[in-house]
């Protein structure tokens, strides 16, 4: 990991409560999409996340902050950030980067409110590396305004036709269009089988637990021998609050998740 002081450029209020934040590093520095920097705060506060810019674009940085009174840990960096022209990050971290081992088989992205960020960096350098590639993005909210930026994802079809976007909210307002209901039943109502695709989630601890249980026991239906064989939890963190990272490997199916509530790091393995 570097430390890395990195020039404050720009700061822009998607909706009240989420910011685009870009920043440019001293020296480029190199990272995978899908991971995560921390925010220097002192010497004993570091606080993460997630990476919306790509690999491609070393030169900058793009982050989505979620801040409000409601979420102080994340406002206390906000405060900083338009404070100062320059903050200190140390990067990179995390281990739900996007695989590169199968650039052909299909991505189900699936984020939850600002996870879009996670998605979004996972989204842009597999499109950069197989324009060509099956790609399916569910992202969803509690209210349409947790969409906070979906016109991007929406231009992305059009130059992209194998690439589909499902907009699910939970709470539609009347003049709603799109899907309603949860993004992880949404997923569900759509495959009968999740087995030849790579899945990528992040979102609260709670929606990764969940889609765990339902992918691998309700879509799956196979024969679990030792679940803490195919288990790893890794502290990924990646969002306002730090996280879990949980990912999954049963038979052919491969999910990457993690979540936003948790800083403690963890590491479970058993011998199958």
């Amino acid at each position: 990991m570097t430390i890395l002081s990195c020039k404050v450029t720009s700061v822009d209020a998607i909706t009240d409560t989420v910011y685009r934040v870009r920043l440019v590093p001293e020296t480029p520095c190199a990272f995978r999409a899908g991971q995560y920097l921390m925010v220097v705060m002192d010497e004993r506060d570091k606080r993460p996340f997630s990476m919306a810019s790509t690999p491609f674009e070393s030169k900058h940085i793009e982050l989505h902050i979620g801040a409000s009174e409601l979420n102080l840990y994340a406002m206390a960096v906000m405060d900083r950030v338009l404070q100062q022209n320059e903050i200190l990050v140390d990067m990179p971290h995390g281990e739900a980067w996007l695989r590169e081992d199968d650039e052909t088989r299909p991505l189900i992205l699936i984020a939850g409110g600002t996870g879009f960020s996670y998605v979004r960096s996972i989204l842009l350098t597999a499109l950069e590396r197989n324009p060509q590639r099956d790609i399916a993005v569910y992202w969803g909210g509690r209210e349409a305004q947790h969409l906070y930026d979906l016109s991007e994802p929406e231009a992305l079809t059009v130059n992209h036709p194998q690439m589909r976007l499902e907009a699910v909210v939970e709470q539609p307002p009347e003049e709603w269009r799109g899907r309603t209901g949860t993004v992880l039943t949404a997923v569900l109502q759509d495959y009968g089988s999740l087995a030849d695709y790579d899945i990528y989630i992040a979102g609260r601890f709670e929606m990764a637990k969940i889609a765990r249980e339902l992918f691998v026991m309700s879509v799956m239906r196979v024969k679990i021998v030792c679940l803490a064989t195919h288990l790893r939890l890794f502290n990924a963190a990646g969002f306002s609050a730090g996280g879990w990272l949980v990912i999954i490997y049963i038979a052919a199916l491969r999910v990457c998740a993690f979540d936003r509530t948790s800083p403690k790091s963890h590491w479970a393995n058993a011998a199958s």
